[in-house]
């Protein structure tokens, strides 16, 4: 355990709700998907819809959901967002119970988990830094980050062991119990954040504050290059992530019993990029690392669309690992960046700006690759979209971070509300899912 858990009471108990939230995302994120697949018989574009939902809320709300982060304090909303998500999932395994699941029930559920979600990782997103000192930062995060993959890895791995247990639907209670875990260690932090301060003038409206954020990612040449690098490559990565279980199961060959222990071992690789991230950015810089974690490292995903029953398996591992290592990777170094550079009090603002931009893009790669699968075949498909990963490292190289070894930190002057306020960075999704 790092000292910084040891010593730091509530970040223990958000490190332990946090990390209980993602190991229940893993076993969600491979029963969904197998319910549609297995149990509900859906199509391939049905599949990549489903997909699609859960990151759809981001598109619809992340905006104004940004603006109220800022004006109210975090943890109350992480709190309610993680007991809605605990009502969504215990009621869903209790109504397939009854009889009456559908895709459409699947489709719903996604919305409102991801609405839920959209909430929690904004207002978590501020909340970090109000919790831990700047000195704490980048040990927490790398801390954060690295139980993160690691519950992924578990919950992927235990998805295998309940699903043939206890049937895909059965394993949407691991989802329940994780957010229960979750609420009650927001409850049982102690520190109290202060409310908010009111902007001079009194609060603007919504509008004006989500115009004020936009304007902030696209004047800092940093942040639009990140968020533009973001956006790409997570089209390319919900793309193909959208289309993992219809091909891993259909096309490759594979048992669904076996893909939550296939994607578990691939997980692995985000371990070993929490493990890379702070000391390639202590040796190369943080530029340096940035370009060798978002470009160089995900290479391998191109091994992904030869996976095959059998020893062929192996190929997707090395792929997976290696996608998982450099976004976690990555997202450790930004995660650094994103405090240094941003004023707390814009942060749940800048966070969702970035969101929407990043974010915004999963449910469109989603339906993009359901609409290839469907077009020209799963495997075609999957070629397509698994080059669009290192391709979207093109973008940094034609940035200012190919020039310096380190990004950038604060630029103090700018005032509260400021549209030349200094920007965050630009975001992957919290952890890959292959």
């Amino acid at each position: 355990m790092s000292g910084l858990l040891r010593r730091h009471r509530d970040f223990r108990l958000l490190w332990c709700g946090e990390t209980a939230g993602k190991f229940g995302a893993a076993v969600t994120g491979v029963a969904l998907p197998l319910v549609a697949v297995a149990t509900l018989r859906a199509g391939t574009f049905a599949v990549g819809l489903l997909a699609a939902c859960s990151w759809l809320p981001w598109l619809l709300i992340g905006l104004p959901v940004g603006v109220w982060v800022d004006r109210v304090r975090r943890r109350p909303l992480m709190l309610a967002a993680a007991a809605l998500s605990l009502a969504l999932f215990t009621a869903v395994p209790l109504i397939a119970a009854a009889g009456g699941l559908t895709i459409g029930l699947l489709i719903a559920l996604a919305l409102l988990a991801g609405a839920a979600a959209v909430v929690f990782q904004t207002a978590y997103s501020a909340y970090l830094p109000v919790l831990l000192a700047p000195a704490d930062r980048a040990e927490g995060n790398a801390a954060l980050h690295g139980s993160a993959s690691a519950a992924q890895i578990a919950g992927r791995g235990a998805a295998g062991a309940l699903i043939p247990w206890a049937g895909a639907v059965g394993g949407l209670f691991a989802q329940a119990a994780a957010f229960l875990v979750s609420v009650l260690c927001l409850l049982g932090i102690r520190h109290r954040e202060p409310r908010p301060a009111t902007a001079p003038g009194g609060p603007r409206s919504v509008t004006a504050e989500v115009a004020a954020g936009l304007r902030l990612v696209a004047r800092d040449p940093w942040f639009r290059t990140l968020t533009l690098f973001g956006a790409a490559s997570n089209l390319a990565l919900m793309g193909y992530q959208s289309l993992l279980p219809v091909f891993l199961v259909r096309e490759a060959g594979l048992p669904p019993a076996a893909v939550g222990g296939l994607l578990a071992a691939a997980g692995a690789g985000g371990l070993a990029g929490a493990f890379l991230a702070r000391r390639a950015a202590d040796r190369f810089g943080t530029a340096r690392a940035t370009l060798l974690c978002e470009l160089l490292l995900p290479l391998p995903v191109l091994l992904i669309p030869l996976t095959s029953a059998g020893a062929g398996a192996l190929l997707y591992l090395a792929g997976g690992g290696a996608v998982s290592a450099g976004v976690v990777a990555g997202n450790i170094i930004k995660a650094g960046f994103q405090q240094r550079r941003c004023p707390p009090h814009l942060l749940g603002r800048l966070t969702a700006c970035a969101a929407f931009l990043n974010y915004g893009t999963l449910p469109l790669g989603a339906l993009l690759g359901g609409a290839l699968g469907s077009l020209l075949g799963v495997r075609t498909a999957m070629w397509i979209t698994t080059a669009g990963v290192p391709l979207a490292g093109l973008i940094l190289l034609c940035s200012p971070v190919r020039r310096v070894r380190e990004l950038p930190g604060a630029d103090p002057g700018p005032t509260r509300g400021s549209a030349t306020a200094p920007a965050a960075d630009g975001m992957h999704p919290a952890q890959p899912t292959a």
